[in-house]
């Protein structure tokens, strides 16, 4: 994986809590995409105060206080333009609130953000029967970027959970898309929600599957995927991104054991 920074061309508003922002410059000169279309960067975030700015050399951080150095965050990448060699990434924000959402909720143009990558493991398989795609709003631009790539025709059920209307996206593509949008409520967990809407569908030759999101819809979905719909685990892209009540350094602490524990229990 290549290290490069990107500089702000554009910030698009896109819901209440997801903004679109375009890098492009000549920081990027070197990026080299990858052909997945769950493609991610380790975006580096400067905190307050830090004695450095984009672009900075690893050297120039490595013996500066934890409370210094720069913040990793994952994300995906939405598009990549060859022609512009412009870089899209959707973030989840949600107000003033950690790093990687306090720069995204103020990003202006000319702002600038290193990044490490890309890598990635997943595109559609183009010789699935069908395709079945479920995430949240961490995961709808990896969605999205797989609805790019599926070709005309093709069946594809999308679930996704979002707090309500205003937080649904315009998902494109070629294919034959049935979008069903799992709106975050008191009543009935988002789990359960997930899981019914799975068990009602129409479940018939090979499907190619993608679950990506919160840790316990993803365990609930992938749960009852392999217990009642015979799923082999290892032919699917199944991760959870976060975990709620964790913030990301809580999350990165327990993950490796949480899906070890998770993994034990089916």
């Amino acid at each position: 994986m290549s290290e490069q920074y990107g500089t702000v061309v554009a910030v698009e508003r896109l819901t209440p809590t997801m903004v679109r922002i375009v890098f492009g410059g000549a920081g990027l000169a070197d990026f080299e995409p990858t052909e997945h279309t769950d493609q991610y960067v380790n975006a580096l975030f400067v905190p307050d105060g830090a004695p450095y700015s984009v672009p900075f050399e690893a050297d120039e951080v490595k013996d500066l206080d934890p409370a210094l150095k720069p913040k990793g965050r994952r994300y995906t990448i939405r598009a990549w333009d060859p022609e512009r060699r412009h870089v899209t990434i959707d973030f989840v924000a949600h107000g003033d609130v950690g790093y990687a959402g306090r720069w995204a909720q103020n990003a202006q143009v000319g702002d600038r953000l290193q990044m490490i990558g890309p890598s990635g493991g997943y595109r559609p398989n183009l010789d699935a029967d069908w395709h079945l795609l479920v995430g949240d709003e961490s995961a709808l631009p990896a969605i999205a970027a797989s609805l790019d790539v599926l070709p005309a025709g093709r069946r594809v059920i999308v679930l996704g959970v979002v707090d309500g209307p205003a937080h649904e996206l315009v998902l494109d593509s070629a294919a034959d898309v049935d979008v069903r949008w799992c709106h975050r409520s008191d009543d009935v967990s988002a789990e359960q929600r997930l899981v019914d809407e799975i068990a009602a569908l129409e479940w018939a030759g090979d499907v190619d599957i993608f679950v990506h999101g919160e840790a316990a819809e993803v365990r609930a979905v992938r749960r009852f995927l392999v217990a009642e719909r015979g799923v082999d685990r290892a032919g699917c892209s199944i991760s959870p991104y976060w975990r709620r009540g964790k913030d990301d350094e809580g999350w990165r602490e327990i993950k490796r054991q949480w899906i070890a524990d998770d993994l034990a229990g089916v």
